[in-house]
């Protein structure tokens, strides 16, 4: 049975000092919002990192205090407050909401301090307004988490999608960004709409959004409001998380500051619908036809995803694909019943997905802002601190044993096995595949002959350390990170599920075969990585490489044309039904009939105008047969 931190008014409790969190990233982006014309660019980089800084180590120490058994939900003033209605403006503090804060500032600082040398080319002005916009992204995603009911995480919800849609559209003046920022922008729309929805629903069934309250009281709720309220959350989840239909936005969020590829990535908005439906796991439980639609559609985009990085040579959008790919699994995860195991995955996911991002800028900028993979090669020996880490990142997303990676996605892959065997053998096939193109990147980007031009040759050289340090901290936790959940098989203890555990149950596996299918992936991992070494480093450690796909593979590297098929099956018709409205309905219609009436009150006018004749003797005329109308109308009706 999960517990459920009750609310306490007690003000003494020093959890309550959990508001200072969210509030000091919301005062660097006031400061370096309002005075971003006045401030130095290296005032602006110390604001804007030292408020994320400040706020990890709070999260720290409310880390601890959780650890040792204080949580609370901190009530602070009275959001709305009717006869009928009464939400806090409350913060839940309890092992799920300090964990995720610990990542979101602790990964978000780090790409702060990455952020102060990637964009100082920036003027001052543009450079603080960057900062500005990332400080209030963090802000928008530590109210999210810390939000005690469903209305004060909408409104963190709603403000990362605002943030996203700034940071993505950054380099404004590029029309192509802009419609990245925009498809972002509408797409999450969608999804948002059914999160607003399943928050009315629950609101007019349990009268309360307020955590503990509304799962306190799932028995007024039957199983078709179980099921339509975790479906809506679910349309919600798939918006902010980029699942299948709704997660063509993501790649295309990569037009923003490399930087803000990681963060989205990372740390904040694609982990906002997880942490939804974690944090709404009891109601989610109850709803057996939403859990296995979760679970289908996060193996979909887990395989699909894997298919369209295969083949492409963006840098960044094998990046964005991979992200896809393993928020796939995360969503299994879920859809199996294994919370716990979905949150380690987000976590470890943190750590090598923002060195991946962050290695990925650091070849960027080595290599002057070229992006197209097949257009480098043999970096290791130029960017040697970079290509380091970017292997420690290659090799924690591929499984490679006893990193992060491979800890948290055995995890998920033996839940799966539990849950459904055909599902754990497709899962599987997209854990290869993720290995594939990964190493493929490797091999392209490190590896054989420099593709690049002379003058790309010429200025090859290591990011400075403000880029190095945050990389070496990362690719320490993608190792590190998975000690925390290391199976007994290896010698190793769950703590981390241990520590969900009265937020978020999870079942214990007692199957006797569990430690002898450790091994058999243990096994078959190395031996399948071992592979694929080989076959990539063959295939795409070369001298040229042309790019070009042909057949099944140009289907693939055109991302089986979903875009396109968005494009015309949702995109040109509103784009018809728009023009139909604009320029039949509004222009003839509604602006044809307020035109019409000024143009008959024109006519009018000008023909009473004709009646002021100037002679006399009209007039008098005028004045009998109106006195003669008015004396017949008296008389005789």
């Amino acid at each position: 049975m999960v517990n459920f931190p009750q609310r306490k008014l007690v003000m003494n409790n020093s959890l309550q000092i959990v508001w200072l969190i969210p509030f000091l990233p919301l005062i660097g982006f006031l400061i370096n919002g309002i005075w971003r014309k006045q401030l130095p660019k290296t005032l602006t980089g110390i604001i804007g990192s030292a408020t994320v800084l400040g706020s990890f180590l709070i999260s720290a120490w409310v880390f601890f205090q959780v650890k040792s058994g204080n949580t609370m939900v901190a009530h602070y003033f009275d959001f709305i407050h009717t006869d009928a209605l009464k939400i806090g403006f409350d913060f839940q503090i309890d092992q799920l909401s300090a964990l995720f804060l610990l990542i979101i500032t602790g990964v978000g600082f780090l790409i702060h301090v990455y952020s102060t040398s990637y964009m100082h080319e920036e003027d001052s002005k543009d450079f603080a307004k960057y900062f500005a916009y990332l400080n209030l992204f963090v802000f928008s995603m530590l109210l999210l988490v810390l939000g005690g009911n469903f209305v004060i995480m909408f409104i963190g919800w709603e403000g990362v999608g605002l943030c996203s849609y700034l940071l993505i559209g950054y380099w404004f003046k590029n029309t192509s960004y802009n419609v990245a920022a925009k498809k972002a922008f509408i797409m999450n729309r969608i999804g948002d709409l059914g999160f607003l929805l399943a928050v009315f629903w629950l609101l007019n069934k349990t009268g309360t959004t307020d955590y503990h309250q509304v799962f306190a009281n799932l028995s007024k709720l039957s199983s078709v409001d179980i099921t339509g309220i975790t479906m809506l959350l679910f349309v919600g989840a798939t918006g902010k998380s980029a699942q299948i239909p709704l997660y063509t936005w993501l790649p295309d969020a990569m037009a923003g500051p490399t930087p803000v590829s990681a963060l989205i990535h990372a740390a904040t908005m694609v982990t906002a619908g997880i942490y939804m439906i974690v944090r709404s796991n009891a109601l989610f439980t109850l709803a057996p036809i939403t859990m296995e639609v979760i679970a289908i559609i996060g193996l979909l985009t887990a395989l699909v995803a894997a298919t369209i990085a295969l083949f492409q040579n963006d840098i960044k959008k094998v990046l964005a694909y991979s992200t896809v790919s393993q928020l796939g699994y995360m969503f299994l995860a879920l859809g199996v019943g294994a919370f716990s195991s979905g949150v380690f995955h987000v976590m470890t996911h943190a750590f090598f997905k923002a060195l991946l991002f962050l290695g990925a800028g650091s070849v960027i900028h080595a290599m002057s802002g070229e992006q197209d993979i097949t257009k480098m090669g043999k970096l290791k020996k130029k960017i040697p601190v970079t290509y380091f880490t970017f292997l420690i990142g290659v090799l924690a997303i591929a499984g490679f044993p006893f990193t992060s990676g491979f800890v948290s996605k055995d995890e998920i892959l033996l839940n799966v096995y539990a849950h459904n065997k055909v599902y754990f053998y497709l899962a599987a096939t997209g854990a290869v595949m993720t290995a594939f193109y990964m190493f493929r990147l490797l091999m392209l980007t490190f590896f054989g002959s420099f593709r690049g031009t002379a003058e790309q040759a010429h200025h090859l050289h290591e990011s400075p350390k403000a880029m190095t340090i945050p990389l070496i901290v990362l690719a320490f936790l993608s190792v590190a990170g998975g000690l925390v959940q290391l199976p007994h098989v290896f010698g190793g203890h769950p703590y981390f599920s241990e520590f969900l555990n009265p937020v978020v149950h999870t079942a214990e596996h007692n199957d006797p075969a569990l430690a002898l299918r450790e091994w058999v992936l243990l096994g078959a991992t190395v031996i399948g990585l071992a592979i694929i070494f080989i076959v990539t480093k063959k295939n795409y450690a070369v001298e040229k490489f042309d790019g070009e796909y042909k057949g099944f593979k140009k289907v693939l590297a055109n991302k089986w044309y979903i875009d396109e098929f968005y494009d015309s099956i949702i995109v040109k018709p509103l784009g018809v039904i728009a023009a139909f409205f604009t320029n039949i309905f509004e222009k003839r219609g509604i602006d044809g009939f307020v035109n019409g009436i000024g143009k008959a009150v024109n006519y009018g006018s000008r023909q009473i105008r004709l009646l002021q004749s100037g002679l006399v003797g009209a007039y008098v005329l005028l004045m009998v047969l109106g006195i003669l109308i008015l004396f017949i109308i008296q008389l005789f009706l």
